[in-house]
């Protein structure tokens, strides 16, 4: 019998390295295949196919962990159909084409085309990448940091009589975030359906808001929250949305979380951030809807088969369909737009680039997070050679220092060939607008970096109408006009240490 142990022992001395060295290669190396294979951006892809095999298993773990950013929910896969491990990888579903809404045969959309320059190419675009319609009839109010938009919300949640619906990035627990709080709870009280879902991540900014939520009985949701037991995968994945909708009736979306740190007046507010957040009632309301639909079911919440009010005459019940025909009408033109990574990758990059490419006079963006891919900048470049005015408006200060950096090192590309871009001083100013000519606005969630474009779920709204974004422009040139413009002599006079650090954190940018 000792002999016998002795013998599978010296097996096991022998065997078992083998086995871990075959372990290794196949974890490193097929991690680094499946890089090879999928990752879409070059840099990305040669990044992590060094760091796989430079750094065995840790390298495969980490690329799993945090490069693989395609997820399918299981409940957007049709009946019968498997899931795709070796295809569409980074690679969202095209959406079938709708019908062209600047043809002859549109009347309704005709006669608001000749009414405000219609910017018929990026509408065709956008419909034929989201398979959404451009709905008429939508009012937009503009509220320009929390002392106008906490109140609009709030009082809109006091009005609240069948649902509440509510996504954000951050719900911090302070003052604010309590007072939103007290609001939902008296609604739940009155018998409203509440829900709420708050990033994963985004929790961890405001320790207890999720406990604090639970304990008014408030149904709220994590999304995908890391956890280390079982370990969560895709945990670079981040819900980036933000929306309130209220009865269906109105909604608030944009890029403003919830917190004191939107309240600029408030004198104890030591992160003070400007930001802008859009009140939009009619018809866009039930894209909305929809969109908040999805962040829920993919947060774990049941799936809400009959959120959304009727359309087109469709006569089925919902719970929401007698408020339907109680929008106050306005003059805007809405689309709003899923972005994430599955099915809806891609499709706020693409109409990024198809307004920008559609442009005939200026392009103007305000951005917190400015990485833009070399296909985007060569389309700033080939405008601004064109002579179409292309302005950029950055934070001076950003929360995000190595973003800075990694922004100040591309620069010059967009300089040398005449876009301007300018420094915002004075508070972080975390507003994102993408502003064409005069009749076209792009608001919402996303940055122009690839985490927004790649890895979170974003959210965004088109807006046609010369009156808001006449607006966006005012405020607009008026950011400008207090603005320090950046030149190549600014990024010239950097010293070495400088320019080194900035190049290093524009190389990981795909990372960031």
């Amino acid at each position: 019998m000792k002999d016998v142990l002795d013998a599978l022992s010296t097996g096991l001395l022998f065997v078992l390295p083998l086995v871990i060295s075959v372990g290794v290669a196949v974890i490193s190396v097929g991690a680094a295949w499946h890089a090879l294979l999928f990752k879409r951006d070059s840099r990305s892809a040669l990044g992590w196919v060094v760091i796989c095999l430079a750094i065995p298993v840790i390298g495969g773990i980490c690329y799993f962990l945090f490069g693989v950013n395609r997820v399918r929910a299981r409940a957007q896969r049709q009946p019968g159909e498997g899931r795709r491990w070796l295809v569409d990888f980074e690679r969202g579903l095209r959406s079938p084409p709708i019908p062209d809404q600047g043809k002859e045969n549109n009347a309704s959309t005709n006669s608001r085309a000749l009414e405000i320059d219609y910017p018929v190419g990026i509408a065709r675009a956008a419909a034929t990448v989201t398979g959404r319609e451009l709905l008429e009839n939508n009012k937009v109010t503009i509220l320009r940091n929390g002392e106008a938009a906490f109140p609009a919300m709030l009082s809109a949640i006091a009005s609240a009589r069948e649902t509440i619906s509510l996504t954000t990035y951050i719900f911090e627990n302070n003052r604010t975030g309590l007072s939103f709080i007290r609001a939902l709870a008296g609604a739940k009280a009155r018998g409203v359906d509440v829900r709420v879902v708050i990033d994963g991540l985004g929790a961890w900014y405001s320790i207890g808001i999720v406990r604090a939520l639970r304990k008014e009985a408030i149904n709220v949701q994590r999304f995908n929250p890391p956890r280390i037991l079982p370990p969560s995968l895709g945990v670079n994945l981040r819900n980036h949305r933000k929306i309130l909708l209220v009865d269906s009736k109105v909604a608030f979306a944009g890029g403003m979380n919830i917190g004191d740190r939107h309240l600029l007046k408030r004198i104890e507010n030591k992160n003070p951030t400007a930001d802008v957040q859009f009140c939009f009632e009619g018809p866009v309301v039930t894209q909305l809807a929809e969109i908040f639909d999805d962040t829920w079911s993919k947060s774990g919440g049941e799936d809400i088969k009959d959120i959304l009010p009727p359309m087109d005459g469709d006569s089925h019940n919902s719970r929401h369909s007698h408020n339907n025909d109680k929008h106050q009408k306005g003059t805007a033109m809405c689309r709003a737009i899923a972005d994430g990574p599955d099915d809806n990758l891609d499709k706020l990059e693409l109409v990024f680039v198809a307004a920008m490419d559609s442009a005939q006079r200026s392009i103007r963006i305000m951005t917190p997070y400015f990485l833009p891919t070399q296909g985007m900048i060569a389309i700033f470049q080939s405008a601004a050679l064109r002579g179409l005015q292309v302005s950029i408006v950055l934070p001076a200060k950003n929360n995000l220092s190595y973003v800075h950096w990694a922004t100040r090192n591309m620069l010059w590309e967009l300089l040398s060939c005449g876009v301007k871009v300018y420094y915002q001083p004075g508070v972080f100013v975390h507003t994102k607008l993408l502003l064409i000519d005069d009749a076209y606005a792009l608001v919402g969630s996303a940055n122009i970096d690839p985490r927004s474009l790649r890895l979170n779920y974003e959210l965004g709204v088109e807006i046609y109408d010369k009156a808001v974004v006449a607006e966006l422009i005012e405020d607009f040139e008026k950011a400008v006009g207090l603005s320090a413009p950046v030149t190549q002599q600014v990024l010239d006079e950097r010293s070495l240490l400088e320019r080194t650090r900035d190049a290093v954190c524009w190389l990981v940018s795909p990372y960031l």
